[in-house]
């Protein structure tokens, strides 16, 4: 009887440990300090089950919030720590950990600004990358490494991925603000919020920050680089620059799949579809989109 109560004892004092190794967890307001930005800047880590009782690395998710949120955005209304633990539990993804930068910076994107007096994107791959990547135990090869994000988020994830295509194995843009969608689009947004600007610096910014033109000018060997999961609905304001950057990729030689699905309750699916491309080593394939949109799109 005495070893039958001290079995129960030890039962009850082990079962809240192991229900806890089962739930991930989220930190939403760490810092880390910029000097290219001058300042501290906030971000949000969740860090799969089982994280801080295990010695492995994991593959990597960096995960970017709309205008108008902050770093808590993808915690508070995007439920990315109970989605994430169901896709874990579930065996549809891998566990990972991921990284939620504040964008919230006053400044519209996640791009350096024109004028170089306000670089983000530098301060993202010359500083938080590598200082997340120091700090989490992460797997460092571009195989364990996507991006995605949500409208500002998404155009972030399309010039991420575009511009830097030998880090991420994956990239998905979810109701992403492509960039402008054509030259004079953009010298009539840049030239009213900098007056007398030069046109060679619109053109030059222009290149290099509109999905539309940085997917005419991909190089044939860069189109095997990164797999792309893309999703706007056809009630979304964004959906022209979303369908013509979907025609553009598919005239770039890119399969596509288009379900009828929308953002936010599939974030299981998105973590499923970067498991696949994260948590194991995907080996030589051919272009491949997958398209999200839904029915009635003119896509």
């Amino acid at each position: 009887m005495k070893s039958f109560f001290t079995s129960l004892v030890v039962l009850f004092l082990i079962c809240p440990f192991v229900l806890l190794a089962q739930t991930g967890k989220v930190y939403d307001n760490l810092s880390l300090p910029s000097k290219i930005l001058k300042m501290d800047r906030k971000y949000a880590v969740y860090l799969p089950p089982g994280y801080e009782t295990s010695d492995r690395s994991y593959p990597i998710l960096y995960l970017l919030h709309g205008s108008g949120d902050d770093q808590t955005g993808w915690v508070q209304f995007g439920e990315v720590l109970n989605i994430t633990d169901k896709a874990i539990a579930d065996g549809t993804a891998t566990p990972m950990i991921i990284i939620m930068p504040d964008g919230n910076t006053g400044r519209r994107g996640y791009f350096n600004d024109i004028k170089g007096d306000w670089n983000y994107e530098d301060f993202f791959f010359k500083e938080l990358v590598p200082y997340v990547e120091k700090k989490y135990r992460v797997k460092g090869e571009k195989r364990f490494r996507a991006i995605s994000g949500l409208s500002m988020g998404g155009g972030g994830t399309f010039m991420y991925a575009l511009h830097h295509p030998e880090m991420f194995s994956s990239a998905c843009p979810l109701s992403a603000a492509v960039g402008p969608l054509t030259l004079d689009d953009a010298r009539k947004t840049i030239t009213k919020n900098n007056p007398g600007i030069a046109d060679s610096l619109i053109v030059n910014y222009y290149n290099r920050h509109s999905a539309l033109a940085l997917i005419n000018n991909m190089p044939d060997d860069q189109k095997k680089a990164v797999r792309w999961y893309i999703d706007d609905g056809d009630d979304d304001f964004l959906y022209e620059g979303n369908c013509l950057v979907h025609i553009a990729m598919r005239k770039k030689g890119y399969t596509a799949r288009v379900p009828d699905q929308r953002w936010r309750p599939y974030l299981d699916l998105l973590a499923g579809f970067i498991a696949k491309r994260t948590g194991v080593c995907i080996g030589s394939f051919s272009p491949v989109l997958i398209y999200i949109r839904q029915p009635g799109s003119i896509c």
